[in-house]
């Protein structure tokens, strides 16, 4: 194992017990709507917690296959503009590079960051192991210990996953513009959740991202790789 992925893995650490408590969360919720044994197949496959918890909401409130499918696919669609910010970062051909695109997951634009800015991919392959152990493991765990739970609404499991969200966006608010665009996309969301259909308020706000188009760059934010300003690793040289 490479230093770098040995690095990633030991990024994701401090994140483990909060993908662990997520993961059980979603195998207690699921199971009793899915099935112990397809909730753990769904985190090994899909492993995306925000379109697991959308899908397996829409069926828990009577909706079909369809529906449940393709509310899913408009949480997952929010890895479009994180891959195209994780792109320069893999090597190869079409489909090698989207097989790697395959161990982006949302902690991954806060753990796979170098100091300059841009992303590296060993730093997201060996931080999404151990995210991924956490995942299907605790979704396992879950459906063990779901029966044994009278109320688990009871014990705040719903409110773990939006509290993993915050903590991530914390690290993340360092600029100015980050700051607006967060404020921006509270605000798309809840104008949108009042008429629309739910998982589309997120996707809505996803677009409020194209600030970082905007040129210019806060003095808080890390220096464009080429921008001409030196990296650490090339001051450190």
């Amino acid at each position: 194992m490479s230093a770098t992925l040995r690095a990633g893995a030991r990024r994701a650490v401090p994140v483990f017990p909060a993908t662990l408590t997520l993961g059980v969360s979603f195998g207690v919720l699921a199971a009793p709507i899915i099935g112990g044994a397809a909730a753990v197949v769904m985190s090994a496959i899909v492993f995306a917690g925000g379109s697991q918890f959308a899908a397996v909401g829409v069926l828990a409130g009577g909706g079909g296959a369809f529906a449940a499918t393709g509310a899913g696919l408009l949480m997952n669609a929010r890895f479009l503009p994180m891959g195209f910010g994780f792109a320069p970062a893999f090597r190869g051909g079409r489909l090698w590079r989207a097989a790697q695109g395959q161990a982006i997951v949302d902690a991954g634009l806060v753990l796979a960051r170098k100091d300059d800015g841009a992303y590296d991919r060993n730093l997201l392959f060996g931080s999404t192991a151990v995210q991924f152990v956490g995942w299907v493991g605790g979704t396992a765990l879950g459906v063990l210990v779901g029966n044994t739970l009278p109320d688990p609404d009871a014990f705040g499991i719903d409110g773990i996953f939006p509290a993993f969200y915050i903590a991530l966006l914390g690290g993340e608010l360092r600029g100015t513009r980050a700051r607006i665009a967060a404020l921006l996309a509270v605000g798309v969301v809840l104008a949108g959740a009042s008429f629309l259909p739910p998982g589309v308020p997120v996707i809505a706000a996803s677009a409020v991202a194209l600030i970082g188009l905007i040129p210019g760059r806060d003095r808080n934010e890390p220096p464009d790789p080429g921008d001409g300003e030196p990296t650490k690793e090339e001051v450190a040289k």
